[in-house]
């Protein structure tokens, strides 16, 4: 069985989006596949401002969540899988969802069947 946390994390960003709140998602920044800039990690989490005017280029496929954002005036592009995310939520009022940790994946753990389908479920903003 596939995750719902992909689809999870998408609907509850629009949900915040559609609101006009500002989303953000709290990030495990030690998952092995999460690509965040270290220097602003505390301790072990990062949390990201995902608001369609502070990202561009948001892509939340199933296996990988991306963006470019600016930290201190330098554009970064951020990835990570939805496995990665403690949290999507409001700034305004802290509504959201919050997922429990995942174990980091292993070595030998087994792909996709090659023989099933693959689905790219996306949400991407376009400003």
């Amino acid at each position: 069985m596939i995750s719902n946390r992909p689809y999870l994390v998408r609907a509850i960003y629009q949900w915040i989006v559609d609101n006009d709140w500002t989303p953000h998602f709290q990030v495990d920044a030690n998952h092995p596949f999460a690509d965040v800039p270290q220097e602003f990690v505390n301790e072990g989490v990062i949390v990201l401002n995902a608001s369609p005017t502070a990202v561009q280029a948001l892509d939340m496929a199933n296996d990988q969540i991306c963006f470019r954002a600016r930290f201190q005036g330098v554009e970064r592009k951020i990835s990570f899988p939805p496995q990665a995310v403690l949290a999507v939520f409001a700034r305004e009022n802290g509504q959201g969802m919050p997922f429990p940790p995942e174990p980091y994946p292993t070595e030998d753990a087994a792909p996709l069947s090659d023989d099933k389908p693959k689905k790219r479920a996306t949400l991407k903003v376009v400003k």
